[in-house]
């Protein structure tokens, strides 16, 4: 059995039981109250006991995980004060990722992973333009073709644009008005970095998932304070990590420890603005995703920033203060006390108000996976620096990292763009050189051929494995993505 995670200590220490991880968990509080050492001390004890985790560092404050501690007094202070005997400040093994690759590891996707869905949301679409999407999506799947970057999907949303009559009867209306406007919000996320963000070489998801030399668990960090200023592009792409890890992950119950523990920080910005049919996703990702081992923290400023029917999968709070200046904080205030199991000994709705830094309401899950009673503790402190890193010290572990080279250099290799394009070039020049009357129209040719030769292509670009559909996960992206053809061996 793996050992306990020490998270807090009043009276008695508070242990976090690895078992129990992938019962999920939540650290809420205000901004300023602990909530990233919280974080950061679960984070480095689950790495120490095999555990990879993945995280996004929205303010870049957690990137001295790579760092040893020791040069803070407070937490020198925290050390002596709770009696933590062969205490020690040393680093986690740390792998930064950027998605525009600037202060990590460049980490990408393709559109055709990502999925329809998910890519409705970055783009802000309605139901209508959604529809257009999948429907682009659909003949882009029938025919077996792969759209990798931005350009690829423009390319399609041309093609079934000037198509939209010969393809109405299989696969219904297109309005020219919703392909504009997908269009337009595509130049949008080319302007927020989506053209550095879609392409190859794209993320094998298992790379997340590794230990080092010593056998402790890589702490992947996600630069994100840049990222962070487009927030659905920001949200939207974590939960297609998570659906990556939940479709390509096999089941194993309950392991004794997680397999990976994904820490999910801003939460509110997921659920904000969500359409229902995205919500009820969520909410299948999370309640199943425990069977294949991941443990999954939500980290949000309020309790109510997490709707009902997910909130109530997170067996495992850590509650730091929270402040009551409206009318909603009060009714935060309330509704974080009541979802507490309670202790006589404490008035949780007056001690949330009370709590100092650092210091926290703790419940967790025992071996049978029943909540404990509510206890006031003190965090216990971190073993690396609090705070940020300098330029050399982030070149420093990103030259030594296990996946330094796998990602740095793009790809641009054929796909939709160039294929649509050969076809086009092939069109033209049949339609100046067949005159006969008995040829099709060139419209009806360049219908039937262009698909033809792009199923043709892609076919053998894709492999038998995957065959002439692709087929999509929970979420849109690609079920079993590390067979596909945006795969490539790294190792």
């Amino acid at each position: 059995m793996a050992d306990p995670i020490l998270i807090a200590k009043d009276s008695e220490e508070l242990y976090l039981l690895p078992k129990m991880s992938n019962r999920h968990g939540m650290i809420a509080g205000a901004t300023g109250t602990g909530k990233s050492v919280t974080l950061r001390v679960i984070a480095e004890s689950f790495s120490k006991l095999g555990v990879p985790v993945f995280m996004a560092d929205v303010k870049g404050d957690l990137a001295g995980m790579c760092q040893p501690g020791g040069e803070n007094p407070k937490v020198v202070q925290r050390v002596a004060e709770l009696g933590l005997s062969g205490f020690e400040f040393k680093p986690s093994p740390v792998v930064f990722w950027d998605v525009f690759g600037e202060q990590g590891h460049p980490l990408r996707t393709t559109i055709s992973e990502m999925g329809p869905l998910l890519l409705g949301r970055i783009l802000n679409l309605n139901d209508t333009q959604s529809g257009v999407l999948t429907l682009v999506f659909k003949v882009a799947d029938d025919n077996g073709m792969l759209l990798l970057d931005l350009k690829d999907l423009r390319a399609m949303l041309q093609y079934v644009g000037d198509n939209a009559k010969s393809l109405i009867t299989e696969y219904g209306n297109v309005s020219a008005a919703s392909v504009g406007a997908i269009q337009r919000r595509l130049l949008e996320i080319e302007q927020q970095g989506g053209e550095i963000f879609f392409g190859e070489p794209a993320l094998n998801i298992m790379d997340l998932i590794q230990t080092d030399s010593d056998g402790r668990g890589i702490v992947n960090i996600l630069a994100a304070d840049k990222l962070m200023q487009a927030p659905k592009l920001y949200s939207t792409f974590l939960l297609w990590m998570l659906s990556e890890l939940f479709e390509n992950l096999p089941e194993i119950g309950d392991p004794e420890k997680p397999k990976m523990v994904f820490f999910f920080d801003e939460a509110h910005l997921l659920f904000d603005e969500a359409p229902e049919a995205l919500m009820q996703k969520i909410e299948q990702v999370v309640r199943l995703i425990r069977s294949k081992g991941i443990g999954v923290f939500f980290v949000s400023q309020n309790p109510l920033d997490v709707p009902d029917i997910v909130l109530g999968q997170l067996g495992n709070r850590v509650q730091h203060a929270l402040r009551a200046f409206t009318p909603r904080d009060q009714k935060a205030v309330k509704a974080a006390a009541t979802t507490f199991r309670q202790n006589p000994a404490i008035d949780v709705e007056a001690a949330i108000l009370e709590l100092g830094v650092g210091e926290a309401l703790v419940s967790l899950l025992d071996e049978k996976g029943t909540p404990g009673i509510v206890r006031r503790a003190l965090i216990v402190p971190p073993h690396s620096r609090l705070g940020s890193i300098t330029p050399e010290e982030r070149r420093r572990v990103m030259q030594s990292s296990i996946i330094a080279g796998v990602y740095d250099q793009e790809i641009d290799r054929e796909s939709a763009y160039e294929m649509i394009r050969e076809r086009r070039a092939q069109a033209e020049a049949e339609m100046q050189n067949q005159v006969e009357a008995s040829k099709p129209s060139p419209a009806a040719k360049g219908a039937s051929n262009v698909i033809g030769a792009i199923a043709t292509s892609a076919a053998r670009s894709i492999g038998s494995s995957l065959g002439r559909q692709i087929v999509r996960g929970i979420l849109g992206s690609i079920f079993g993505g590390s067979t596909t053809s945006t795969r490539r061996s790294r190792r």
